[in-house]
């Protein structure tokens, strides 16, 4: 049987998902859109499992290819908010009664992607950073490690890449994040969100993933 681009994509199913619950015109928009975003959370959470695994085996390029492309996946997913922001406050608060108790809190994959980033991901990072013939157990030591890193990059030229693209990720997420609490904002204001949330002040979750990384350019 010959496979066809609907088969091999599952179009028919794919597409039977996305079913609104009001006829008003915007809730197409507002399901696709945050379909799309858990179908790419999807791919970072396979990049991240990637990256951890290989970082536990002793491995620096192929993690860096896989944070640079969560990156990459996460300015993405900021804009798929831009087409979001196309729709008008009055026209959400339209249907936004049919999401019922739905809220994006409860997006179970979004919650694995920071619980991931934050710990097993940089758990992973310090074991290779530990190979290498850093100490790690402290954070001084781990600052001190992360110095020496940066200033002689030539010498230590993968862990550098490693680290950089950890902070790609990181900053590229936290933008994905910002970029979502002003679509709340500018959807509904200071009302509270579905699902018993405050709103926008719930999505702003951790600062950063990698603070010790961050910190690092206070100290050079």
């Amino acid at each position: 049987m010959r496979l066809t681009y609907s088969d091999y994509l599952r179009l028919p199913d794919l597409l039977d998902q996305c079913r609104p619950k009001s006829a008003e015109h915007d809730e197409l928009l507002f399901i696709t859109v945050h379909q799309a975003c858990e179908l790419w959370f999807r791919q970072i959470l396979t990049e991240l499992t990637t990256a951890q695994d290989d970082l536990l085996a002793g491995e620096t390029y192929t993690p860096r290819l896989c944070l640079r492309r969560c990156a990459t996946i996460e300015r993405v997913l900021a804009g798929h908010l831009d087409v979001l922001d196309t729709m008008a406050p009055a026209d959400f608060l339209r249907f936004r009664g049919a999401l019922g108790s739905a809220s994006g809190a409860q997006s179970a994959q979004y919650r694995r992607i920071e619980r991931l980033s934050g710990r097993c991901v940089w758990d992973a990072f310090l074991e290779v950073v530990a190979k290498a013939g850093f100490p790690v157990a402290t954070p001084a030591e781990r600052a001190d490690a992360f110095r020496e890193i940066a200033t002689d990059r030539r010498e230590h030229e993968s862990l550098w890449e490693l680290a950089e693209s950890l902070v790609d990720h990181d900053q590229a997420w936290s933008l994905f994040r910002q970029r979502h609490v002003h679509t709340v904002e500018r959807q509904i204001g200071r009302r509270p969100g579905t699902a018993g949330t405050s709103g926008a002040p719930d999505l702003m979750g951790r600062e950063h993933f990698y603070p010790e990384l961050w910190e690092l350019r206070s100290v050079l």
